[in-house]
């Protein structure tokens, strides 16, 4: 059976209806113009002041951590600098963003502990919990009184809670005992929380949350209790820690669903975080006794236990936003700073590092060693040069449709480094269009008709344009590995145009090519086509099948 022939014009249609795909996802994003980078646009400072004499080593582990977090997309190209042996630096392109602004100033100490009494945190409320043995139960987490905030749930992740939500019981006192809770008892908080010591007690009735909700100034050590505060102004007495925030492998958002219209976050621990929290679960599952969340000495989440986890995959699953989602899942993934900044950094609004100028300049050269490429090719190959122009517009057209739907989607930042990309992968395109010419004559001085040629030749160029494009991916591939700062953005601008490169030489380029071989101006070797006799060194221009 023969083999079925390639068909230019329908390669041809696909690939445009694929141009015309990617501008109508533009269309449908509704943004039409890339984010640029600091140096473009300028954005935001904030100057992270560390407490005391810190080491350059701890120094520079805080910097790379922050700098993990505000590039969690890996192209945002956020800045981030030390200086001094006190300070750490973060510049964040484009406009204020509040919650990039709390994802850098996040220390991310994480410990989970259970929760042994709830009581209003206001100075001069009266507490919950007597003075003397015993605790409370805890409210259960389905609501804050006089708010309408949603509760937040520990679930599993493989069946994610869709139970009927409650209204909160009232908090009930526990069974007295007529002993303080011994120091064995603190070893065991399943067993402390349900009868805290008296130490503990006394002082969680004498501890006062500050107002404004502002965030209380706590020593968190995981090996003692905690009393502390949540963002609604409740006070909590909490055990010694359980699980440490090391012991967690991965957190992620957890995007609305068929179940839930909120957004989450994934927890996966590690064997131990695993084996702890399926015992904590068995002992939680079914009642009103919460399991915390503190970061940074602060309960953010104080959830029940509505399914049993024995995998160490959880869900912390409530009224979260998505930018809350994302900013607490962000920090968990990426770890604790190893030092302590203090409070309020200074956080300004700075203007583009390159004058407009600088940038008209830069742009300028771009367009200029673009239209020389233009020019060289269309004397170079006459006719054949038109398929080098076309194809240069159609990798820019495609270009400029992907950079802006990355930059709506992922965050993608186009810096003056990235643009530098962009025209560095103007010169890979070129060679491709010239190894691949260069075979089609080769191929015609054997004695092949161009038609013939066409298809020998690109078979030979098709090969030797891979590997070239290969060593430019894995170039582009190490220095986005490997460098930092707006390097990525270059690495990944020469990534992104040498894969376009090989998207347009494929199912642009050769099917032009192919389809122009039709046509006797090119098939018969036209003075102006560029392959005419003359231009080959040749006597005549074969215009038979010639040889396979």
């Amino acid at each position: 059976m023969a083999a079925r022939k390639p068909n230019p014009g329908r390669t041809l249609v696909v690939f445009f209806l694929v141009v015309a795909l990617s501008y109508g996802l533009v269309a449908l994003a509704g943004v039409w113009k890339p984010k640029l980078g600091l140096d473009l646009q300028g954005g935001t400072r904030i100057t992270l002041i560390a407490k005391g004499d810190v080491p350059g080593d701890s120094l520079a582990e805080a910097r790379g951590i922050i700098e993990d977090r505000v590039n969690g997309s890996g192209v945002a190209e956020a800045e981030v600098s030390t200086q001094g042996n006190r300070y750490v630096v973060v510049e964040i392109p484009g406009e204020s963003r509040r919650d990039l602004v709390e994802t850098v100033k996040r220390q991310a100490q994480l410990r989970f502990r259970v929760v042994a009494a709830v009581a209003n945190g206001a100075a001069g409320a009266s507490s919950t919990v007597p003075s003397t043995g015993g605790g409370t139960l805890p409210e259960t987490g389905t609501g804050v009184p006089g708010t309408n905030r949603a509760p937040y749930a520990w679930a599993d992740e493989k069946e994610k809670s869709d139970k009927t939500k409650t209204p909160s019981p009232s908090p009930s006192e526990a069974p007295a005992t007529e002993e303080p809770a011994t120091s064995d008892a603190l070893d065991d908080p399943l067993t402390w929380m349900d009868n805290p010591d008296a130490t503990s007690l006394a002082a969680f009735n004498e501890f006062s949350c500050p107002a404004n909700g502002d965030v209380a100034n706590i020593d968190d050590d995981p090996d003692e209790p905690l009393v502390t505060c949540d963002e609604f102004g409740q006070k909590m007495l909490l055990s010694k820690t359980l699980i440490e925030g090391t012991d967690l492998s991965s957190a992620n958002t957890l995007p609305p669903s068929q179940q839930s219209v909120e957004w989450g976050v994934d927890l996966d621990f590690n064997r131990a975080g695993t084996a702890e929290f399926a015992r904590i679960s068995q002992a939680l599952l079914d009642t009103d006794k919460q399991f915390a969340i503190v970061l940074d000495g602060r309960v953010i989440s104080a959830p029940t236990m509505n399914g049993l986890i024995l995998d160490g995959n959880a869900q912390i699953t409530g009224q979260f936003t998505e930018a809350e989602a994302r900013s607490l899942a962000t920090s968990l993934k990426f770890g604790a700073l190893p030092i302590s900044f203090e409070k309020d950094p200074p956080v300004e609004l700075v203007g583009p590092s390159l004058a407009g100028n600088q940038l008209s300049a830069g742009v300028t050269a771009g367009l200029a060693g673009l239209f020389l490429v233009m020019l060289y090719c269309l004397f170079y190959y006459r006719g054949l040069g038109l398929v080098v122009i076309a194809s240069l517009l159609v990798a820019a057209a495609l270009t400029y449709s992907l950079v802006v739907l990355l930059s709506a989607g992922v965050g993608f930042t186009l810096s003056l480094p990235g643009i530098a990309g962009l025209i560095v992968a103007v010169g890979i395109t070129a060679d491709s269009f010239i190894v691949y010419f260069e075979r089609i004559r080769d191929e015609m001085r054997d004695g092949k008709s161009m038609r013939v040629a066409v298809e020998a030749g690109w078979l030979r160029a098709r090969n030797t344009c891979l590997a070239a494009d290969a060593v430019a991916l894995l170039a582009a591939l190490v220095l986005y590995i490997f460098a930092a700062g707006v390097v990525k953005g270059f690495a990944f601008a020469l990534g992104l145009s040498t894969l376009i490169d090989l998207v347009v030489f494929f199912w642009f380029t050769h099917p032009m090519v192919s389809w122009l071989g039709r046509f006797p101006f090119f098939n018969r070797g036209h003075a102006m086509s560029g392959l005419s006799a003359d231009t080959l060194g040749l006597d005549a221009i074969s215009t038979a099948g010639g040889k396979a």
